[in-house]
């Protein structure tokens, strides 16, 4: 007899739509192929992907076949040999139209000298998120015409943000101004203080390439967030509890009217067709500061092998399956968001998510973080100094000089 195989092992971010399309496109590959492996897919938070993928060891060890890896770990997973190679594979036999099916901006950070360490997955900038219905209400507008003196439209800088966030803010309706994703997982506190530094007009990397978080637009940038974080007038009670997911579901649920948030926590509020503001929603540009312009910030899914997978044909196999034309649209119709051009561009996607075109609008606007192997430590300094500035009171210039050390110590090697 036979030894029996191991079962194929499949890491997935937690989020309802990415575990129902991983399921349904391995049952679909196994019939087109005659697949007989076994499957188990462990769904992770952020916190628990990493640390399995990398902490753990788990890409290498052979714990897992397949992952969903977030761009932002890259630099790390290649330089500890975590991911297996795929340009030999895409070289024999690479994936439907690649790489022309694709915006380079989404196939950049994979790309590691010759080595190819992933295909996109799932994708979708940081953009403001807000509730068309509202803003469109003739009864809204009269009443901010009355109060402001001016039309209630949707904020391009940061200070009216705050303020139409003031105005929407109606607890007894459970509707608030704002939902922000305050939760400290080293990810959505880092992203928003980039994206208040650079829409300032700041830049978190200088021309040495070393990473400055005590710029003058750092601090402004930082300063506003602590306010607008604690503003108990304008802003969701359960913000420092939710991270970006939960904060997508409180919007999702019509419990906001505006969000900085992924693309992909609008689009499923038009996809999923028991949600209640569906047909509601629609994005803008990220508001900016004095002197700045918007931007947005490029951070996205890969699938990847692990380095030290037993079933690396099989993986590449289901990798080339999962990005088809078909199965990238159908991963945006499941409610996470497809990759390719052809996705963007589809009529009967658009149909059902009118802005969806304007993902190749926030691609050129959007920054990407500094590809460093050590980006999860800086980041983790990061994350502490922002949570340190919204739970103390103590100057925002002190704690980012602090923490600028701390990076400063990293990087002095």
């Amino acid at each position: 007899m036979m030894p029996e195989q191991p079962p194929f092992h499949i890491a997935v971010r937690q989020f309802g739509p990415f575990e129902s399309t991983m399921a349904k496109l391995w049952a679909s590959f196994c019939q087109e192929t005659g697949c007989k492996l076994a499957v188990e897919m462990i769904p992770m938070d952020l916190h628990q992907l990493y640390a399995s993928l990398l902490t753990d060891k788990g890409l290498q060890n052979g714990t897992w076949d397949v992952a969903h890896i977030n761009t932002d770990w890259l630099p790390e997973a290649a330089s500890t040999g975590a991911l297996e190679n795929l340009t030999p594979y895409i070289q024999q036999n690479p994936p439907a139209d690649f790489p022309a099916g694709w915006s380079p901006s989404l196939l950049g950070m994979q790309q590691v000298g010759d080595a190819i360490m992933g295909l996109p997955f799932h994708d979708g900038p940081e953009c403001l998120i807000y509730r068309k219905d509202l803003f469109e209400s003739q009864q809204e507008q009269a009443r901010f015409q009355e109060l402001h003196g001016r039309p209630l439209q949707v904020p391009e800088t940061w200070d009216d943000f705050q303020t139409v966030a003031r105005f929407f803010q109606r607890p007894a309706d459970n509707l608030f101004g704002f939902v922000a994703a305050g939760f400290p997982d080293g990810h959505n506190t880092v992203f928003d203080f980039c994206l208040h530094l650079w829409t300032r007009g700041g830049q978190l990397v200088d021309a040495q390439g070393r990473v400055r978080i005590d710029s003058a637009a750092a601090t402004d940038g930082l300063a506003f967030y602590r306010q607008l974080l604690r503003d108990q007038a304008a802003g969701h009670p359960q913000t420092m509890q939710y991270e970006s997911v939960a904060a997508g579901q409180a919007f999702a649920r019509g419990e906001a009217a505006m969000m900085v948030n992924w693309f992909g926590f609008a689009a499923v509020c038009d996809v999923d067709a028991a949600c209640p503001v569906r047909g509601r929603v629609d994005i803008a540009p990220i508001p900016h500061g004095a002197g700045g312009q918007s931007a947005s910030l490029n951070v996205y899914w890969l699938y990847a092998i692990g380095s030290g997978s037993r079933h690396k044909a099989v993986a590449y196999d289901f990798l080339r399956f999962a990005t088809r034309p078909e199965n990238d649209k159908f991963l945006t119709l499941e409610g996470g968001i497809g990759c390719r051009l052809s996705t963007w561009h589809d009529p009967e996607i658009n149909a059902l998510v009118p802005y969806y075109h304007k993902l190749e609008m926030l691609h050129q606007q959007a920054q990407s973080l500094p590809p460093k192997a050590n980006w999860a430590q800086i980041a983790s300094i990061i994350d502490e100094v922002v949570l340190q500035a919204i739970n103390t009171d103590a100057p925002v210039a002190k704690l980012l000089a602090a923490g600028q050390q701390k990076i400063n110590a990293l990087d002095h090697v």
